[in-house]
C-alpha cells in the first residue's frame, strides 16, 4: 500500500468512526437514555413510597411489583391511568416495564430475584450537562482481525455486578483469539442482543484512564471460517461508567488483558459527583 493509500484508509476509518461516534452520543442524549438517571430504588415485600415519587410500591414475591396509586397522582401505565393497584411483571435482566410520571419515567426492573425502581428524568445533571464522551485518537492500529473459537454449546456463565450482592447470567459462545502489539490474547465472548460479538473486558487502562468496571465492544457475526474483525476504536462504556443508578453487570473474571487498550471511549465527566 502506497502512502496516499495509507492516509486515505486511515481518513475513511476517521470518517466512519466520527459518524458512529455521532450517533452513539445522540442516543446517550435522548430524553429518558441512560443520562437521565435520577435514582434506584430497590423494592421488597413491604409496602413503601420514596420521596419524590408518588404511589406506594412493594414487591409482591411471585415475579411481580404492585404499584398502588390514586388518579390524582398522575401514574400511567401502558397509557392508563392507574387508579388502584396495578400489577407489573419485568423480566431478568431486560430493560425494564416503564410507568410514566409526567415527563419522567421510573423503569421497574427485575434483575434475578431483585426489584427496583430506576427514575428516569430528562433533566437530570448527568444529561443536562453531558459535554460528548471523551476517547482516544482513532488509530488504524487498534483494528484486528481475530478467529473465534466456537464452544460446542453456548454456556450460561456467572458474572457479578456493580451493584454489590447482584448477579448477571450471560451466554458465553465461545473465544476470540486475537494479536496486537505483538502479543497474543484472548477474550471471552457473549452472545449480542441481535447478532454479532460481545466482548466485555477490562484492561491495563481500567481504572485510570477508563471506566475501571471494564468497557465493551461489539463485532459483527464472524464468517464461515470463524474470521471476525476487531475495530478497539468502538470500545464503549456501559451505563454505570456515567451514573449511579445503574445495576451493570462486570467482565467475565478471564477477561482481562495486560495490554492497555488506548482506544475507544475514556472514562466520562460526573457532573453529579463534582
Amino acid at each position: 500500500m502506497s502512502i496516499t493509500d495509507s492516509r486515505s484508509s486511515d481518513q475513511h476509518l476517521r470518517d466512519e468512526w466520527a459518524n458512529w461516534h455521532a450517533e452513539r452520543e445522540a442516543d446517550l442524549r435522548t430524553p429518558h437514555g441512560w443520562l437521565s438517571l435520577t435514582g434506584l430504588y430497590w423494592l421488597d415485600a413491604e409496602p413503601r413510597s420514596f420521596e419524590g415519587l408518588p404511589g406506594i410500591w412493594r414487591a409482591t414475591g411471585d415475579g411481580g411489583v404492585e404499584v398502588t396509586a390514586a388518579e390524582a397522582d398522575g401514574l400511567v401505565v401502558g397509557d392508563m391511568p392507574v387508579t388502584s393497584t396495578a400489577r407489573l411483571e419485568p423480566v431478568d435482566g431486560t430493560p425494564g416495564v416503564l410507568v410514566e410520571v409526567g415527563p419522567r419515567r421510573v423503569e421497574v426492573v427485575r434483575r434475578t430475584d431483585s426489584y427496583a425502581l430506576r427514575v428516569r428524568d430528562p433533566e437530570a445533571i448527568t444529561r443536562t450537562e453531558f459535554a460528548g464522551v471523551p476517547t482516544f485518537p482513532v488509530d488504524a492500529r487498534w483494528v484486528v482481525d481475530g478467529r473465534f473459537a466456537a464452544y460446542p454449546q453456548p454456556r450460561r456463565i456467572t458474572v457479578g455486578a456493580v451493584v454489590d450482592g447482584l448477579q448477571h447470567f450471560p451466554t458465553a459462545v465461545g473465544v476470540v483469539h486475537f494479536s496486537v502489539y505483538g502479543g497474543d490474547h484472548e477474550l471471552v465472548a457473549l452472545r449480542g442482543k441481535a447478532e454479532g460479538l460481545v466482548l466485555h473486558f477490562r484492561d491495563a487502562t481500567s481504572g485510570a484512564s477508563t471506566y475501571g468496571g471494564g468497557r465493551v465492544l461489539k463485532t459483527l457475526e464472524p464468517d464461515a471460517e470463524g474470521r471476525v474483525r476487531i475495530d478497539f476504536n468502538r470500545t464503549v462504556n456501559l451505563p454505570c461508567a456515567f451514573t449511579a443508578y445503574a445495576t451493570c453487570p462486570l467482565p467475565p473474571a478471564e477477561n482481562r488483558l495486560a495490554v492497555a487498550v488506548e482506544a475507544g471511549e475514556r472514562d466520562p465527566a460526573r457532573p453529579e459527583v463534582r
